[in-house]
């Protein structure tokens, strides 16, 4: 049986570039750029690629990329769009918490969750953590993306908790507050035409529990900032107004 976000992007590689949170792309390779002080010899691992954006927009840069996503239909428009840049980037078919690099890479990114936050259980969640960590070199970066649980905590979760009460119907939108999950279910049309039904279940997680993580997986230095489309920045505190939390973590 197929998860949700296998069905998801089953066939919605172009609907997925013409979604919203896709439009930040070239500030947050600024960002990116930033943070490994413009080294072109960086080599990159772009874990949960998607349809290539941001390994497009820094192989344009000059630095070597290799992009990792679960679906097929993403990875062939990535491979097109790379072509139409005459770009020589690597793209491959793997399981995030099964990555074969050991050792190879100066820096992974992992944007818009980039599969950490989707799997069924925290263990799984870890595993992409884990499975990161052991592609990086020694002193190697992490750059992420993660839901921020402090968001639907400050704004929400109240308002979800009476939804859900008066409704008796807790699989349109819900918060949990055992588990920091949001399940969620939306319609989708696909590039093909088909409309689906997708029923979502994702992880929020609070910073304390990030750096937990982390730690544990023996990276030294973690800082943790709010995240603004496109506009990555050391100087943004994190906050309950963040839907997201961007962690770099180096080893």
């Amino acid at each position: 049986m197929k998860q949700w976000y296998e069905e998801l992007f089953e066939n919605y590689a172009i609907k997925y570039d013409q979604e919203g949170f896709t439009h930040g792309t070239i500030g947050e390779c600024d960002f990116i750029e930033g943070e490994i002080n413009y080294e072109k010899n960086t080599r990159i691992l772009d874990i949960g690629c998607g349809t290539g954006r941001h390994s497009i927009e820094l192989g344009k840069r000059g630095y070597e990329i290799v992009g990792i996503d679960l679906s097929e239909s993403v990875l062939q428009r990535a491979k097109e769009k790379a072509i139409a840049e005459n770009l020589s980037l690597e793209f491959h078919r793997y399981d995030a918490r099964k990555l074969p690099f050991v050792d190879e890479f100066d820096l992974a990114i992992m944007m818009c969750e980039g599969g950490f936050s989707l799997m069924e259980t925290d263990a799984m969640n870890f595993q992409i953590l884990a499975s990161a960590a052991k592609a990086l070199k020694k002193d190697g970066l992490f750059i992420f993306t993660a839901l921020s649980a402090l968001y639907p905590l400050y704004h929400s979760v109240q308002d979800l908790m009476n939804d859900n009460i008066n409704s008796g119907n807790t699989e349109e939108h819900s918060f949990d507050l055992i588990t920091f999950r949001e399940s969620s279910t939306f319609n989708i049309e696909d590039d093909l035409g088909n409309k689906k039904t997708i029923n979502c279940n994702e992880r929020y997680y609070v910073p304390s529990e990030i750096t937990w993580l982390l730690q544990t997986l023996q990276f030294k230095k973690i800082d943790i900032f709010g995240s603004k489309l496109g506009a990555f920045s050391r100087n943004d505190i994190l906050s309950p107004d963040d839907y997201e939390m961007l962690v770099i973590a180096q080893k």
